[in-house]
């Protein structure tokens, strides 16, 4: 048998031919949300800068800050930008900028294609002054292109690096800007629970100093803050150790009040685990025991699952492909340890997260796909035949078990 045939009878095939042309966005219940970054930039995009987040300055092999090679093959080339001294063979390697209408437009087309709800637009506080300078661009791509397709979004406030005196300002200055001037949560597509838009949170009680407020008192204002003023339904993006206040979260013990104040409790987990059986007893120690407590405080619960991880480019010192996405066996048992706990919505890092080789979108299958120069994590990394639109064809396949509550299966598709 195939491996494509077998993988069509157990489910996991291309796009449906009549997806849903729009996914309901008065409810965070049953979602499956990707995060996105949109943080993308080259010359000539339109935008006051030039190359961003692809490399550390002009792009060479030894400056690339990104280890996942996407596949472009589906972009009129007047909408890429061409990297420096790379080639693919004999022709030009090419970049793309989240600037750019045409590129946001073409990955909700892809989230409609595979029948996915949308994404959670990542926006981080020490950037505000530049998108705002740059006329939110980005944030409008994000709300024309899922008003066009039918998907839905929301706001995911980062808050790393952030100034603690500064940042509950900031977040509230911010979020009337984006309701009153950008005018966000009118749009049919904004997500919204409860009648309440919804928000997210990132990074409060992480135990370094770059993740303010450093104290819980000032974070529960925060909280306070947007439900009981701005309201709307706070998503909070925690520490993987919230609930035993060690590790990766703050050890004072008030902590465990703000984060009981939180709609919905979203623990960050990438790089938290590295293979299968990591995935099992993260299930056993966190997932389960995590979904009793929340729900025993009203609360919600949004696990996040990932693909895989490498940035060895951005961290030289780090391996390449540090861990291994297995032909998608490693999100897989994620996603069904997830649906069997009880969580009942989850979060993917990242739809286009290139720089530490989480992104879900279609990307490179083989290394001759990819620039010829420098280092890439291609599909194939595995020693796996994958077609670049594996990952959007799994992310499908999860959604809709989330969406119907029929279970995945037990076994995870092999090539």
């Amino acid at each position: 048998m195939s491996w494509l045939l077998a993988l069509v009878l157990i489910g996991v095939s291309t796009p449906t031919a009549t997806p849903p042309d729009k996914v309901d966005a008065t409810t965070l219940n049953d979602k499956v949300l990707f995060g996105y970054q949109g943080w993308f930039r080259t010359p000539s995009d339109g935008s006051p800068g030039g190359w961003s987040h692809w490399s550390k300055g002009n792009p060479t092999p030894e400056t690339m800050a990104m280890d996942l090679y996407p596949d472009l093959s589906e972009f009129s080339t007047k909408d890429l930008f061409q990297i420096p001294g790379q080639t693919i063979g004999t022709k030009p390697a090419w970049l793309f900028s989240s600037f750019n209408p045409n590129v946001v437009q073409k990955h909700f087309e892809w989230m409609k294609a595979y029948g996915l709800d949308g994404v959670l637009l990542q926006r981080f506080v020490t950037d505000i002054p530049k998108v705002r300078s740059e006329g939110d661009r980005v944030l409008l791509n994000v709300m024309h292109s899922a008003e066009a397709t039918g998907r839905v979004f929301a706001i995911e406030y980062d808050i790393s690096g952030a100034d603690a005196t500064k940042v509950a300002n900031q977040l509230q200055e911010d979020w009337q800007h984006l309701v009153n001037d950008v005018h966000i949560t009118g749009s049919p597509s904004y997500l919204h629970d409860g009648g309440h838009p919804v928000v997210s949170i990132w990074g409060m009680g992480l135990s370094d100093k770059s993740h303010p407020p450093s104290e819980p008192p000032p974070a529960m204002e925060v909280i306070n803050w947007f439900q009981k003023i701005a309201k709307t339904m706070v998503i909070g993006g925690t520490p993987a150790y919230w609930m035993q206040l060690n590790r990766d979260a703050k050890s004072d013990p008030k902590w465990t009040n703000a984060y009981h104040q939180m709609d919905v409790i979203q623990p960050w987990t990438v790089g938290r685990y590295g293979n299968l059986e990591e995935v099992d007893r993260w299930k056993a120690d966190h997932l389960v025991p995590e979904l009793i407590d929340t729900a025993a405080h009203q609360q919600r619960y949004m696990p996040v699952i990932f693909p895989g991880f490498s940035w060895h480019n951005l961290n030289p010192q780090s391996p390449a492909n540090q861990i291994p996405r297995l032909g998608g066996s490693f999100l897989w048992r994620q996603a069904i340890n997830a649906q069997s706990a009880g969580a009942k919505m989850l979060k993917i890092a990242m739809f286009d997260e290139v720089n530490e080789g989480t992104a879900m979108f279609k990307a490179a299958s083989r290394r001759i796909d990819a620039p010829d120069q420098g280092y890439w994590l291609t599909l194939d990394a595995d020693g796996l035949k994958l077609p670049s639109d594996w990952y959007l064809r799994l992310a499908g396949q999860i959604t809709n078990a989330f969406h119907t509550h029929k279970s995945l299966p037990a076994d995870p598709p092999k090539p």
